[in-house]
């Protein structure tokens, strides 16, 4: 028996999350959920937006397991706070094209998509998203609500810290570590480490800004 599951964000995001779950068969697609007011009622790719956060305080879906089709790393760890404070759990959902090593740990709510690599010894944490052909070498550690965009590429012994954000098509060479909630730039190539709190861009990577979410 397939679990029910909601996903949460009516989103192109959410358009790739509802791939993954069909493809993987483990769970039956109840229904969306998003905020957005003008959404609610219509149709979603084959399934309802149902309602927004509210609805989730009824008795109605307290046997669904929820996903997250959200990007914003913050937002998705506010969110995720509240759902587990009502009680949810928040399923995985990995794409079956994937590769992933027998020995990897994946915290709940983590979505990892289509032709990503995630290699031998690697951690990931909880709501994470290993986007479209991301590569992971071995022995990384993916802190909790991190991103990695499509085509992000880690070496071997990279530590990526929690909200912290690497952009589409960059490169992090072996041993560097991105500490928590800094963001590297699309296309950048990451050759030393990065503090907390940062923006760093191009080639080699460098700060160029505080971030604005910073501490």
């Amino acid at each position: 028996m397939k679990n029910k599951l909601l996903i949460y964000g009516a989103s192109g995001h959410g358009k790739v999350i509802i791939d993954i779950v069909e493809k993987e068969s483990r769970h039956e697609i109840v229904g969306f959920i998003d905020d957005d007011f003008t959404l609610q009622g219509q149709d979603f790719c084959g399934y309802s937006i149902l309602g927004g956060f509210d609805l989730l305080n009824k008795a109605l879906y307290h046997d669904c397991k929820l996903i997250l089709a959200i990007g914003d790393n913050r937002v998705r760890k506010n969110l995720c706070k509240k759902l587990k404070d009502l009680g949810y759990e928040l399923a995985r959902a990995i794409h079956p094209s994937s590769q992933i090593a027998r020995d990897v740990s994946i915290g709940s709510g983590t979505v990892i998509m289509a032709n990503a690599v995630v290699n031998s010894g690697t951690k990931i944490g909880g709501n994470v998203i290993i986007n479209t052909g991301a590569t992971i070498d071995h022995d990384c550690i993916i802190g909790d609500y991190v991103h990695i965009s499509p085509g992000g590429h880690l070496a071997g012994n990279v530590k990526v810290g929690e909200l912290s954000h690497i952009g589409i098509g960059a490169s992090v060479i072996q041993e560097v570590s991105i500490g928590k909630n800094s963001i590297i730039g699309a296309g950048a190539a990451v050759i030393h480490d990065i503090p907390n709190n940062v923006i760093a861009a191009g080639v080699p990577a460098e700060i160029i800004k505080q971030h604005k979410n910073g501490g």
